[in-house]
């Protein structure tokens, strides 16, 4: 992250992501203000607080993809989940602090990850040593009264040692303990109790005693049991959680995805555990609270968190004064025109048309998107979500999967291999669409 300004982030987003240049910009320039704030002085960082986004558009013009392509760029914890899943403490449904707990455990899987790497040439090692005691029982014992016993053993295990490493074992099988796992521990409740859980199962892989099981398999299969086996030995799990525990604090950033879906009105009848129970609950979170972890207490003081909704039936002035206020940059993303659909169709890394003529040419067929054949379908996919539901880029799938529906099923059997997509075959295959668009709004 450190490396990435806001313009390179904004640019990596361009090679994935039409238009939506706001909430790029704004995505860019919270994600450098994480690094910028690591460089301050101790007394001022802790009073350096991230500026929550809440990003605002219809469906399908790329509040989502945003998220998972920033995901694969900051080297940070992230954690995208969706607000409909939670409802209010007490009730049947998951509770807001689990998001906190699953920041933590990707977290952990980052740090596993980096201290994997640093012991992995050593594991390798003492994993090498290990199968040659399997496939050499007497070679590792060492006779202080016969040293030229010693010396021939030492020998042969060289010798053995040089062709394990070329690959000459690697079908040969030897026999093997591996430890059996402890069954996950499950509580069946009317509540959210993700943390009892995790708990309970931490407590009873100590108390429990480990359980293994001989197998009889392949050196090339040893080895990669052996090496999770030495890996695991190698890192120190306190250091682990420690570290898990200040990088979720410091740079953990989670995407709140539809956020309109808990927003409106009080219920008239009854508590509202699904809506406004779900925003009280967020509160906390969002502002900076203390949840337990199965790693430790994690402060959320300095968590960004980035909502996103598209706000159909609500309006964000419908959610809690105190929520809205938690989310001071608001970034509007807007429709997509005809020029925004032909962009995707050709800009991306891995446009559409791209994918479309990857995957026929593992079948030997060559799929050809002619400029014309491009203009029709964006013009297809601009016109229907103007008269029928617009559901932006998503269209595209429905349009082009029809168009190119006859050349997938008929792929392998066909005799000419080149197919040629221009304007005529475009509105060949989508007029029987076009024609019965009025009459399919009654269809269920």
């Amino acid at each position: 992250m450190a490396d990435l300004t806001p313009r390179q982030i904004v640019q990596e987003l361009d090679r994935y992501i039409v238009g939506q240049d706001a909430a790029k910009r704004a995505v860019a320039v919270a994600i450098r203000n994480r690094w910028r704030r690591q460089q301050l002085p101790e007394d001022i960082r802790k009073d350096v607080t991230p500026k929550n986004i809440i990003m605002i558009g219809p469906t399908g013009v790329g509040k989502t993809e945003i998220a998972r392509r920033l995901a694969q760029l900051v080297g940070a914890p992230f954690l995208k989940i969706e607000a409909t899943k939670f409802t209010e403490v007490g009730y049947v449904g998951r509770d807001v602090e689990s998001i906190v707990r699953d920041l933590a455990e990707a977290a952990v899987g980052m740090v596993r990850q980096e201290q994997r790497r640093l012991v992995e040439t050593q594991a390798k090692e003492r994993v090498t040593e290990r199968l040659l005691d399997l496939l050499l029982p007497s070679s590792g014992q060492w006779s202080p009264d016969s040293p030229e016993d010693n010396d021939r053993r030492s020998r042969t295990r060289d010798k053995m040692k040089a062709r394990l490493e070329a690959g000459d074992f690697e079908d040969r099988r030897v026999e093997l303990s591996v430890d059996q796992k402890v069954a996950p521990v499950q509580i069946f409740s009317n509540i959210g109790m993700e943390q009892m859980e995790s708990d309970l199962q931490s407590m009873f892989e100590k108390i429990m005693p480990r359980q293994s099981q001989t197998r009889q398999v392949t050196v090339k299969e040893a080895r990669r049991l052996l090496l999770d086996q030495e890996v695991e030995a190698l890192i120190d799990r306190q250091v682990v959680n420690e570290k898990a525990v200040a990088l979720a604090e410091n740079q953990g950033i989670v995407f709140l995805d539809e956020l309109d879906k808990v927003c409106g009105p009080p219920a008239a009848h009854g508590p509202d555990v699904s809506r406004q129970g779900v925003q009280r609950d967020l509160l906390p979170v969002v502002e900076g609270t203390t949840v337990n972890t199965r790693y430790g207490p994690v402060r959320t003081d300095h968590v960004l968190f980035i909502a996103a909704g598209a706000f159909h039936q609500s309006k964000p002035s419908d959610l809690m004064p105190e929520l809205q206020g938690r989310f001071p940059i608001r970034v509007e993303l807007t429709d997509l025109k005809k020029e925004d659909f032909l962009r995707i169709l050709t800009e991306p890394k891995h446009a559409l048309t791209r994918q479309y003529r990857e995957l026929m040419a593992t079948e030997g067929v060559t799929l050809e998107f002619t400029p014309d054949g491009i203009d029709a379908l964006a013009d297809v996919a601009c016109e229907v979500n103007r008269t029928a539901q617009n559901i932006g880029a998503r269209r595209l799938h429905t349009i082009l999967e029809r168009v190119v529906e006859d050349v997938s099923f008929d792929g392998p059997d066909l005799a000419d291999k080149r197919v040629v997509i221009d304007s005529h075959y475009v509105h060949g295959r989508l007029q029987e669409i076009l024609q019965k668009e009025d009459l399919s709004k009654f269809i269920l």
